[in-house]
Order: structure tokens, then sequence, then C-alpha cells
């Protein structure tokens, strides 16, 4: 009974010793933090996307209308190749109408040929969220002579910033 005591004696005081020790603390490296992305400005040639200058050319319209007519289907082919090679511009696509009619109608009609000539650049395969579309209606004419009405009733596109 003795040797049983002492052993229980020794385990219980090995134990005692372990617990008041405890387990050793874990050292902490501090870690240096990631440093932010360089600013646009400062980026190497290689990250920098080129920048492709735009030049799209006006569709005009018939009277009353917000078809796009053959020649100015080829119109918009030809602005659908530009955009190939920046497919990450943005281009909003104004639409326009010569004053006769209410402005209510113009407004609309003018919103329907933005549309109209968004819906067919997306046709030939345009990115349908490089296009935001507004109607301008009657408010910026090109001419007031109205043998030239004609050339109010159309569509710009613009490359936003």
């Amino acid at each position: 009974m003795k040797t049983t005591a002492k052993v229980l004696t020794v385990f219980l005081g090995a134990l005692l010793v372990l617990t008041m020790v405890g387990c050793p603390k874990k050292s902490v490296t501090p870690q240096e933090p990631i440093p932010p992305p360089p600013p646009p400005d400062t980026m190497t040639e290689k990250q920098v996307m080129p920048k492709v200058q735009l030049n799209l050319a006006t569709i005009h319209f018939d009277f009353d209308k917000s078809d796009i007519r053959a020649g100015d289907a080829t119109i918009l082919s030809g602005n659908y190749d530009q955009l190939k090679q920046a497919p990450n511009a943005q281009v909003v696509i104004e639409g326009y109408c010569d004053p006769i009619g209410t402005s209510e109608y113009n407004m609309a009609l003018g919103m329907r040929r933005a549309e109209s000539a968004k819906s067919y650049l997306v046709k030939l395969g345009a990115n349908m969220n490089m296009f935001s579309t507004v109607s301008f209606g009657e408010e910026k004419l090109v001419t007031q002579d109205e043998s030239q009405f004609e050339l109010n009733r159309r569509c710009e596109f613009k490359a936003a910033q």
C-alpha cells in the first residue's frame, strides 16, 4: 500500500506541476501588410490597355420611323467594326427627332430610335452592356430649315468618358 501511495503521490505531483506550467504560449510573428495595388497612372506599359480612338458615325431615320434603313445598316456595321477593337468601351446612343409633333411624342420616338440602333449593334455581336441610350427628342436640332429636317432625325454615338 505504501508503494501505491508513493506512485499516486508522484503521479499527482507531476500532474500538478504540468497544470501549473501549462502549455507554452505561441509566439506571434508580425506580418507585413500586403501593399495596395499601384494607382492606374503608375502601371507599367504592359498593364495599361491601349486606348482606341472611336469615330462612330451618325445614322438617320425616315420621318416618324425608328427602323434602320439599308444605308444606315452599313454605317452601323462600320461602327461595330470599330467597337470590336475597343471591347471595354462605353457608348451612349443619343436619339433625336425633328420638331414636328409634340415634345412628348418626339422624346419617345428618339428613345425608340436609340434602342433600335442598340438592338442592331447587339445583333451584329456587340455586348449590350457597353451601350446606354438616351433621347433628346427635338431639343438639339441640327437645322431649323424645314427642307433639311431629315438631318434632325438621327442617332449619334458618343464614347462615354
